[in-house]
């Protein structure tokens, strides 16, 4: 298959966590991982999240540095929990929006699509609906429509299903001098793992301070 290079970005607690139990995330890591993350989003033709994040985050995904690009937005979201009144629909006719959905039809289709949001139909694709999106599909798709390069940002479930298929190509991870504890919210998904020789290995290629957080870059062994 080809499809674009991939990069995760993670900003967490030292225990891996991306907010409370509650949801509480904002702020764990320092504005200046805050300014380099957006530097990351400048740097990618696109950016993905999955449902989760853009309805409870309800984010903009966007650089917001003067004279830097923003990058397509893409969301997952197999059932279309994205609302009309979102940041990302009231800003589609300025920063295209894609959704990879299995709903198509519907008032919120048409609402969305009258937005300028992209309906990306993946209910063509023959999988089990509680896997949610086909991911090696969808990279197809993206590449096919001109996106080479690719930043994955949220959440954990949709980071779960990109380490899974071994598409992970860089891992940018951001991590705070804090400690949210075992009912946090975890930064990765079930991998559903069961023995060590399966697990995903990557190279730390750099270690950057940031204030007091720290910024590691990996990369995946072949």
């Amino acid at each position: 298959m080809t499809r674009p290079l991939v990069t995760l970005k993670l900003a967490t607690s030292l225990d891996g966590k991306i907010a409370l139990a509650n949801g509480m995330s904002e702020w764990i890591t320092c504005e200046k991982s805050r300014t380099e993350g957006r530097k990351l989003r400048a740097r990618h033709e696109a950016i993905a999240v999955g449902s989760n994040t853009a309805v409870l985050d309800n984010p903009q995904l966007t650089t917001r540095i003067l004279g830097q690009p923003n990058p397509v937005r893409i969301v997952f979201d197999s059932h279309l929990r994205v609302s009309p009144k979102s940041n990302l629909a009231l800003t589609a006719q300025e920063t295209p929006v894609w959704i990879f959905t299995k709903v198509v039809d519907g008032a919120a289709v048409d609402k969305l699509s009258e937005l300028g949001v992209r309906i990306i139909n993946m209910a063509v694709f023959p999988a089990d609906s509680n896997r949610g999106i086909d991911v090696t599909a969808a990279l197809q798709i993206l590449y096919e429509n001109g996106i080479k390069t690719l930043l994955v940002e949220g959440g954990g479930t949709l980071a779960a299903s990109f380490i899974k298929l071994g598409v992970i190509d860089v891992i940018e991870w951001f991590r705070a001098p804090v400690i949210l504890g075992g009912d946090g919210r975890s930064a990765i998904g079930a991998l559903g793992l069961e023995t060590l020789n399966l697990v995903h290995e990557f190279s730390r290629i750099s270690v950057t301070e940031l204030g007091e957080d720290i910024h590691e870059r990996y990369e995946r062994r072949l």
